[in-house]
């Protein structure tokens, strides 16, 4: 299970090292656009559909990776005042409801995409980019983010599991002896 959770965050760290060139590509562009448009009076074209899409990979693609690191938001103002067993609990229950919506975002992105590449769909502004790519990479992302939390809770059932153990044992030992 490590080797494959291993793997998971190696591929989701690709896909947010891709979201990390899109987002210098979108920075340049739209530097560049700035400038020609301010000073040359000349806007570099397709820009915003570039920039659009490569929105998509910088969101999706570092989804996965943030969950690996547990680094989403979290309000803790309960979670503060729970034992690791009720962490655990509450960490695998907020990691189903993740499951659960990006599972029907997923679903749904999966549809666009193989929908917008039967139809070839592509921008209408001044060059024709195919918008396909961005409808799979959200699917990629979000379908990496599944697994990711699969894996989480796992590791948490897991923890809740060990505390359970850990805490029998030291009880136990803590027990004056009869002796």
């Amino acid at each position: 299970m490590k080797r494959f959770a291993a793997s998971v965050q190696s591929v989701a760290l690709i896909l947010l090292l891709l979201g990390a060139v899109g987002l210098v590509i979108s920075t340049v562009l739209g530097f560049a656009d700035v400038i020609g448009t301010k000073f040359l009076d000349y806007p570099v074209p397709g820009t915003l559909e570039i920039t659009e899409s490569t929105m998509v990979l910088v969101v999706f693609g570092a989804l996965a990776y943030t969950q690996s690191k547990r680094g989403h938001i979290r309000v803790e103002i309960l979670y503060n005042f729970g034992g690791p067993r009720t962490r655990a609990l509450l960490d695998a229950v907020t990691h189903l409801i993740a499951l659960i919506y990006f599972g029907l975002l997923g679903w749904a992105g999966v549809q666009e995409a193989l929908y917008s590449w039967e139809i070839a769909e592509a921008t209408m502004g001044t060059i024709r980019f195919p918008l396909y790519p961005a409808r799979f990479l959200l699917a990629i992302g979000t379908g990496l983010l599944l697994i990711q939390l699969v894996i989480d809770i796992a590791d948490d059932l897991r923890d809740r599991k060990s505390t359970r153990l850990n805490s029998s044992h030291v009880s136990e030992s803590r027990m004056p002896s009869s002796a």
